[in-house]
C-alpha cells in the first residue's frame, strides 16, 4: 500500500517534485514533497518541521554554502488556511494568496506573478508549486523557460477524487548535463496510502536507486488534509541522513 508511482520509479534523477491528490476514502487531501539531490551542496540537506511550515535546513552547513543558498534553503510547504508548497521561496507568496478565494488555480497565477525559472544557468530549473484550499480541487504549476527566454507560465487545476493525484517534477528524469527538464501535463498516480506515513514512505522506496546506481534520495515530506477543511494536518517526513537504509 502507499503511492503507484511507476512514472517515479522509471527516473533516474527527478530532481524535486511534489504530489497532490486524495486518498482513497475521499476525505483527505494528499501532498507530499520530495527532494533528491546531485550534488554535495544538495544533498547536505533536510527537512524539518518549524512552526506551521516545513522548510529545507542545511545537514552540514559548509557544503551547503558551496551551492546556491537561496535556491537551496527554502520553506517546502506552510500549513494554514490550505497548504502551499513549491521546491523555492515562491511558497511564502502561495500562502499569502491563499486567502484570495476559492479557486486553486487563480491562487497560483495571483501568487506567481513576480516569479520566473530559477537563475540557474545552463539548466534552469522550472519553478514547480502547488495549492489546497477546502474544497473539492486543487492546482499544480510549472513555470519554465523557453528557448527564447521568456518564462513559460503553466496551470493545472482538477478534481480531488478518491485515491487519485496529480505529480510533477523539475527534470524529466535523465541524469544528463545539462538536465532535460519536465515539460507537458502533470502525470497521473494512484495513491492507495491511508496515512502521511504510508505515503510519505512509498514516495521515498520509488526514488530508490537501481543496483550500482548512485542514491540521490534527500527528503520526502507527506501531508494529509481535512478535504473540506483543508486543515487538521497529520505530517511525516524522512530524511535520508536518519535512516538506516
Amino acid at each position: 500500500m502507499g503511492i503507484c508511482l511507476d512514472a517515479l520509479t522509471r527516473m533516474e534523477y527527478p530532481g524535486r517534485m511534489l504530489i497532490i491528490g486524495a486518498e482513497p476514502t475521499g476525505k483527505c487531501a494528499v501532498v507530499v514533497y520530495a527532494i533528491t539531490g546531485r550534488s554535495p551542496s544538495s544533498q547536505a540537506r533536510k527537512l524539518e518541521i518549524e512552526g506551521s511550515a516545513i522548510y529545507t535546513k542545511p545537514t552540514d552547513p559548509e557544503a551547503l554554502r558551496k551551492g546556491n543558498v537561496d535556491l537551496l534553503v527554502y520553506p517546502a510547504l506552510q500549513l494554514g488556511r490550505g497548504v502551499a508548497v513549491s521546491n523555492g521561496k515562491q511558497t511564502a507568496d502561495i500562502f499569502a494568496a491563499l486567502a484570495a478565494g476559492p479557486s486553486p488555480v487563480g491562487i497560483l497565477s495571483k501568487a506567481l506573478e513576480s516569479w520566473d525559472y530559477e537563475p540557474d544557468a545552463p539548466i534552469y530549473t522550472p519553478r514547480i508549486s502547488g495549492c489546497l484550499v477546502p474544497g473539492p480541487r486543487a492546482a499544480l504549476s510549472v513555470l519554465r523557460r523557453d528557448p527564447d527566454g521568456s518564462t513559460v507560465r503553466n496551470f493545472f487545476e482538477f478534481p480531488l477524487l478518491p485515491g487519485k493525484g496529480k505529480f510533477v517534477s523539475t527534470y524529466a528524469g535523465k541524469n544528463a548535463d545539462p538536465l532535460p527538464v519536465f515539460n507537458g501535463e502533470p502525470v497521473d498516480v494512484e495513491i492507495e496510502a491511508s496515512d502521511a506515513r504510508e505515503a510519505a514512505d512509498a514516495v521515498y522506496r520509488a526514488l530508490q536507486p537501481r543496483p550500482s546506481r548512485p542514491d540521490f534520495r534527500v527528503a520526502v515530506a507527506a501531508v494529509f488534509a481535512d478535504k473540506r477543511a483543508a486543515a487538521d494536518f497529520d505530517v511525516n517526513i524522512i530524511n535520508r541522513h536518519e535512516r538506516n537504509e
